[in-house]
């Protein structure tokens, strides 16, 4: 017989617990750096930082249900 000890799996909660914090750090970095861009490049007509914020969401959303799909995969 082999004696293997049981394999451990992660937590699933350890890994829930960073998605808030990813999906903050994705939209503040956007966020930023549509600010910037607002700042060095005026444009009347684009508004650089609602763009961004936009494109930071969506990014983090599919972040987001990117983790969650390999959560529930493991089980």
């Amino acid at each position: 017989m082999d004696n293997k000890p049981p394999q451990k799996r992660p937590n699933k909660w350890l890994a829930l617990i960073n998605i808030p914090i990813q999906m903050g750090v994705i939209i503040f970095l956007f966020s930023y750096l549509g600010d910037w861009l607002d700042e060095n490049h005026p444009n009347p007509k684009v508004y650089y930082s609602k763009i961004l914020v936009f494109v930071g969401v969506v990014l983090a959303l599919y972040n987001v249900i990117r983790q969650v799909n390999e959560i529930n995969k493991t089980q």
